[in-house]
């Protein structure tokens, strides 16, 4: 179906509990939201008992309600099946479909997510539940957007019941058509694990270190019964809203997901992604661009998506949890616009006083309206507005891709390994964050993506990946461009199966080297090249065959041995990184590949963000100043935050934004 944005201009607003409050709270918060801007709330997340009170017995009258309310004033509705949270009367009826861990103690009640995926029961009452509430108020035109479940996966991501052990081997039936096939492919021979039978097939229980093959395929399989999940939901949707958008709510970071979002992502009809900055981390600016990178490589011609859920201030998750920065709230969410999102939505309208979340701040904090949240909330609804025109644009075409995979990430953190304290997404990020210092932009996106307008492709700890993207990542640089493989990529086939004959397996012949053993740092250890620059955590013993040597190593056990090369293949080039390097030295060794590549940076390390959308032959510039002082960027245009009119240069101040329709 041809999808229609949902809001007139850039959505704005968030989750919306009422059931949280009385009927007087409701006239005051729909008071506030016309004052704020807000154009969307998402209603129905977690009010499955409010709704079911009893097992078939629905209770309307206040949904049908603030529905009506919200309407009235203006505010559309993106209505969710409530899904995520089973009512305590189904559990108390039905606790096997709570979840089981890996050691198999059951979930208890009281949490989010209490269902199993394979569930035939939950499955039962969750379409139930989901076809009562579509035929209420599917025709009702306050709701614009549709919305499964919330953030699926995020407390169900892997049950091990024995009815999912029966679907997981109903799962491998269908992929593997025979024993003798799944036999083959798990290399089951290795501890004389052959299986004769299906009902021999095991689940990964407890702590022991299982078969990799195995481990992986039940990470797969997990994540298409949520999947299926998702898709029984949307269908029964469909079946009354046949035009109106449905989505769910992705949860995409700097690691690994629990689902398989870039596989899933065909299956919605608007992208939605929740982002919550972490605390402690002293570039969370660069980790909002990166979580938008991989949103704007899954959205269909990498178009327009929704941040559904980000924070207004203070989480309730991280161990300790600082309250946001004057205009870190107006910064972050235009972060994600400038990025490609047609739309901030955050968690939560109001602050819950009572709850797990009871501390995680909302649009209206326990302080009320007339705070520092408020009046950067009531802000950012009026800059929003103002940038209503900049909505259907999309972001301009980035010359450079990160490849990312989240079967290439669980690959690579689960089963024995060489180091154990690795984490996958660490590498993507340091290399994100190398290029997004020099305002170099980047399209995260999966191995299978069409690669045919990149300049550069890096490629960072791809530990799995298929003969047909190595192919696809190969003929990049026979047309011309450049490529940076770096250490544990290529190392095993689609199976997890190592590739024989040296590291790093599918990219041997394209970089021209091989390595024959890895060398891991431990903990705290540095090393360095003779080029002078540092690495940690990560070296190999290589072998060059095909190649120039760039740097060796200075010394340890590998002293004078290659560390980095380049093939050069035709006009392009091919580049090989067998150790991590540290920041710095990745900064340095990125301006060159950079240079070689063609590639300009607009920036170097100086805090500037600057981003580019187009529609229609207008360009709007979104430029984020990050640190304190003020900076300068070279346009002409209006400048849509102030109103200003910028002859030739954009002054944008320490911790601000400015937006600029481009005068050409």
């Amino acid at each position: 179906m041809t999808t229609h944005w949902p809001t007139p201009g850039l959505g704005f607003g968030g989750d919306y509990n009422p059931e949280q409050w009385s009927p007087e709270v409701w006239d005051e918060d729909v008071r506030l939201m016309t004052e704020a801007g807000v154009n969307v709330v998402t209603l129905g997340v977690f009010s499955w008992g409010a709704l079911e009170v009893a097992d078939g017995v629905f209770e309307w009258t206040w949904l049908d309600r603030i529905i009506d309310l919200l309407h009235r004033n203006g505010i559309s509705v993106d209505l969710a099946t409530p899904t995520a949270a089973p009512p305590l009367w189904l559990h108390a009826a039905h606790p096997g479909i709570l979840p089981v861990n890996a050691d198999m103690t059951r979930h208890w009640p009281g949490a989010r997510l209490g269902w199993c995926p394979s569930s035939a029961t939950f499955r039962r009452y969750a379409l139930r539940m989901t076809k009562a509430l579509a035929k209420r108020y599917a025709a009702h035109p306050a709701v614009v957007l549709w919305h499964v479940s919330n953030e699926l996966g995020g407390g169900n991501g892997r049950c091990h019941c024995d009815e999912s052990l029966a679907a997981f081997r109903g799962w491998l039936r269908d992929r593997y058509g025979s024993l003798d096939n799944l036999n083959r492919a798990w290399g089951t021979a290795f501890w004389g694990h052959h299986l004769a039978d299906w009902d021999q097939v095991p689940a990964p229980r407890g702590g022991e270190a299982h078969n990799p093959a195995l481990v992986l395929d039940y990470d797969r399989f997990s994540s298409d019964a949520l999947l299926d999940h998702f898709l029984a939901e949307r269908d029964v949707i469909r079946e009354f809203a046949p035009t109106t958008p449905i989505t769910t709510n992705f949860m995409v970071g700097t690691q690994q997901d629990i689902v398989d979002y870039p596989r899933w992502a065909r299956h919605v009809d608007i992208v939605a992604n929740d982002h919550y900055t972490i605390p402690n981390d002293p570039l969370s600016a660069q980790d909002i661009a990166f979580s938008a990178d991989r949103m704007r490589g899954m959205a269909p011609g990498r178009g327009p998506w929704l941040l559904m859920e980000h924070s207004a201030s203070g989480t309730a998750w991280n161990r300790v949890n600082r309250a946001k920065a004057p205009r870190e709230l107006i910064r972050d969410s235009l972060g994600h616009i400038a990025r490609g999102a047609d739309g901030a939505l955050f968690f939560q309208w109001r602050t819950s006083l009572r709850g797990a979340e009871q501390f995680l701040q909302g649009m209206v904090p326990h302080a009320g309206f007339d705070s520092k949240i408020g009046r950067e909330v009531r802000e950012l609804g009026a800059v929003l507005g103002r940038l209503a025109e900049v909505r259907g644009s999309t972001v301009e075409p980035a010359r450079a891709a990160l490849l990312f995979d989240d079967e290439a990430a669980w690959a690579f953190s689960r089963g024995l390994k060489p180091h154990n304290e690795l984490r996958y997404g660490d590498e993507p990020r340091a290399w994100h964050r190398a290029l997004w210092t020099r305002n170099v932009l980047v399209d995260v996106v999966p191995p299978w993506a069409d690669l045919g307008g990149y300049d550069l492709v890096v490629v960072p700890t791809l530990f799995l990946v298929d003969d047909e993207s190595a192919e696809r990542v190969a003929e990049v640089t026979r047309r011309g461009g450049v490529v940076v493989v770096t250490w544990m990529s290529g190392i095993v086939d689609h199976e997890n199966a190592v590739r024989p004959g040296g590291y790093p397996g599918a990219f041997r012949e394209l970089l021209g080297v091989s390595s024959e053993e890895f060398f891991p740092l431990q903990p705290g250890e540095r090393g360095r090249l003779d080029s002078g620059a540092a690495f940690h955590s990560w070296s190999e013993l290589m072998d060059v065959h095909d190649a120039e040597v760039i740097a060796r190593y200075a010394g340890g056990p590998l002293a004078g041995g290659p560390a980095l090369t380049r093939r050069a293949v035709g006009s392009g080039a091919a580049y090989y990184v067998s150790c991590a390097l540290q920041p710095a030295s990745m900064d340095e060794f990125v301006g060159h590949v950079l240079d070689d590549a063609g590639i300009e940076p607009s920036g170097r390390g100086a805090g500037l963000d600057v981003v580019r959308r187009e529609k229609n032959g207008v360009t709007w510039v979104f430029a984020l100043n990050h640190g304190e002082g003020e900076r300068r960027v070279a346009v002409k245009g209006v400048e849509l935050v102030t109103g200003e009119v910028v002859d030739h240069e954009l002054v944008v101040p320490g911790r601000e934004v400015r937006v600029v329709r481009e005068s050409r």
